[in-house]
């Protein structure tokens, strides 16, 4: 069934965006993105953001229209590729859009050409995608910015501590089907318990 999907707030509030043909993605519902963007508030303008499995969009289309000066969105998917790019003209928020149809895996794995403030992890479900991701930005720290977060978007049951050496869970939300588990590296966060 597809989703009324919609942006929240920020410069393209109201707009409708158009979902993946198919049933390939999981598109973040209007509650969870809300509580989300709440979580992030004003730290969002000016930030980078790298939307991997970015299906249609949604998040970094949020993150653009609430201020955030650069988006990366990547996914495999040739249709989700076609989806952003006409959510991004539809919203007017191609400024600051990077799209690129590509593997999140071979990415992470590769050498950073930029860093960024939030890496956003929302990958199909039950295939244990995430904790790949997660850890493979564990081992490229290149990617993250130094006060970065890693923020994952999974079922919670799918939940589960897993083995990392630079980066440590340090909030978790849960919204129905969905849990938000934030992410950044243990030196900061140590920081900030002390």
């Amino acid at each position: 069934m597809a989703r009324d999907l919609r942006v929240i707030r920020g410069k393209a509030r109201g707009m409708r965006l158009r979902s993946v043909p198919g049933d390939s993605t999981r598109p973040i519902t209007d509650r969870v993105k809300e509580a989300l963007f709440n979580i992030l508030g004003a730290d969002v303008f000016g930030s980078s953001w790298l939307d991997l499995f970015a299906g249609t969009g949604s998040v970094g289309i949020e993150a653009l229209s609430n201020g955030a000066a650069f988006v990366r969105f990547l996914d495999l998917n040739r249709r989700a590729i076609q989806t952003i790019r006409t959510n991004l003209e539809t919203t007017h928020l191609t400024k600051g859009a990077d799209v690129r149809q590509g593997d999140a895996f071979t990415l992470l794995a590769s050498l950073a050409d930029r860093t960024f403030d939030y890496v956003y992890i929302a990958p199909p479900q039950y295939h244990g995608l995430w904790s790949k991701a997660l850890q493979l930005l564990d081992e490229h720290l290149d990617w993250l910015a130094e006060d970065g977060w890693g923020v994952v978007q999974i079922h919670p049951r799918e939940f589960e501590e897993i083995p990392l050496q630079h980066l440590v869970t340090f909030d978790e939300r849960k919204y129905g089907s969905t849990l938000l588990v934030f992410y950044a590296r243990r030196s900061i966060v140590e920081e900030s318990e002390d």
